[in-house]
């Protein structure tokens, strides 16, 4: 997400912090360049305008100008102005376990609603909720049958009538079904079309006049830029959804939809989709994009997925092992397989403060090469991966040959786990942590 525009406005900030003192022509050649930077990530011309004139009032100030350090200064105002264009706050959404709850996705044909719904189930029932998928696009084929492929998967049960086109006699019968059950959330899934026209509208506000949703969420493919923008402004103004899910932002490296949408729609991006697999899903909150955006890091959602596949008390007996020194292989493979949960290692690792696009395009993450640690550690007996130094040069060729690897394979990751070690030791360490610091 972001990298390109990421890595223009660092170079920008670069050469601002590189000067001791500023002055208005500096500024204003810094923001030329942070806006084409914009106009290249395909954010909304107007607002790019707008947003530079915003940054640009506030960086000629005398504060910033007299300020010991005027780069770091602008990099703030930035950030600042980011957040505010993007949506200052998270939208909040309540829903109630005591009464049924109805949500709606909105959107065109490919934009990911399908699955956005079964992602959004599994989003609430993380929340004790208990969420029925409703399949009420009768049109794209093979819809229905992809929304219950996605409640077997997850566990969820899908709502469907194969034997009528007529959606609004589907969703009463949805209604009616969920009477007298645990059911307090019904999530939605409407048909779209390859552009916008009346029929599709007005389906949609008949839809909106039967179920009466709580939220309407409109879910538009963040790889059409600037496209999206301007369908999600007609949906709004025939529609008027709650808020926007993001999808495939993990595919779009310019990220303007995501700038643009709230200024030109005046309402929020809600969650993005941030990859294939359903636990790839998150809320958005604007701060933590503005983080992403300028290289920051966003520690508090890596600590959040970290929260969600790995418990307090297994932390904290992790954390005891690393100071007595007693971390194993089988602790390795347990915390290997807990951070794949996490997701695709390389937007992990995009979470980490002082990871910028930089340092990331020498890093290469190989999925393949995990499955690799996990046979070279399944092939250990438990002695070995309790006692990794007895590991000599016949139970090297022994592990090799087991797990289907070179020794060369073996004796690397025993370098790696080592060097690991002494990692993690220093990030359980509150003087290091204290050491990390935001760049203004």
């Amino acid at each position: 997400m972001f990298n390109k525009l990421s890595d223009q406005l660092n170079s920008v900030f670069s050469k601002l912090k590189g000067r001791g003192k500023l002055n208005e022509t500096n500024i204003n050649d810094a923001m030329r360049e942070i806006r084409r930077a914009l106009l290249e990530a395909d954010v909304n011309f107007l607002i790019a305008k707008k947003f530079i004139a915003g940054v640009s009032e506030k960086a000629v100030g005398a504060e910033v100008l007299k300020s010991i350090t005027p780069g770091h200064q602008v990099v703030k105002i930035v950030h600042d102005e980011l957040i505010k264009l993007m949506g200052s706050d998270t939208l909040k959404i309540k829903l109630h376990s005591n009464r049924l709850n109805k949500i709606m996705l909105v959107g065109l044909q490919g934009s990911g609603k399908t699955t956005s719904c079964a992602k959004i189930a599994n989003h609430f029932r993380k929340e004790s909720l208990n969420p029925i998928l409703v399949a009420c696009d009768v049109y794209r084929p093979a819809a229905i049958q992809q929304l219950q492929v996605l409640g077997k998967q997850l566990n969820i049960p899908v709502f469907s009538d194969e034997k009528t086109k007529k959606v609004k006699k589907i969703a009463q019968k949805a209604l009616k079904s969920v009477q007298n059950t645990e059911t307090n959330l019904m999530i939605f899934d409407t048909a779209g079309r390859l552009h916008i026209d009346e029929k599709l509208m007005n389906e949609l506000q008949d839809l909106k006049k039967i179920l009466k949703p709580d939220f309407i969420f409109f879910v538009a493919d963040a790889m059409t830029g600037q496209d999206a923008v301007n369908v999600a402004k007609k949906f709004n103004e025939q529609l008027e959804f709650d808020g926007v899910i993001l999808t495939k932002m993990d595919s779009d490296a310019r990220g303007g939809a995501a700038i643009s949408i709230k200024a030109v729609t005046n309402k929020p991006v809600a969650f993005v989709g941030t990859g294939e697999k359903i636990s790839d899903f998150e809320k958005f909150h604007p701060n933590r994009m503005a983080d992403r955006i300028l290289g920051m890091g966003d520690i508090l959602s890596l600590v959040e997925k970290a929260e969600e596949t790995i418990s307090a008390e297994d932390a904290e007996k992790l954390a005891i092992k690393l100071k007595k020194n007693q971390f194993t292989f089988a602790d390795f493979l347990s915390q290997l397989q807990q951070i794949q949960k996490m997701g695709p290692l390389d937007q992990l690792m995009e979470m980490m403060p002082g990871m910028n696009n930089k340092a990331m395009k020498n890093v290469k993450v190989d999925e393949k090469e995990l499955k690799h640690i996990e046979a070279i550690i399944y092939s250990m007996t438990t002695t070995e991966r309790e006692k990794p130094n007895i590991i000599n040069g016949s139970r090297r060729h022994r592990i090799a040959k087991g797990s289907g690897t070179s020794v060369q394979q073996v004796n690397r990751l025993l370098k790696q786990f080592e060097q690991m070690k002494k990692m993690m030791k220093q990030f359980s360490n509150p003087k290091f942590m204290k050491g990390m610091k935001l760049p203004f």
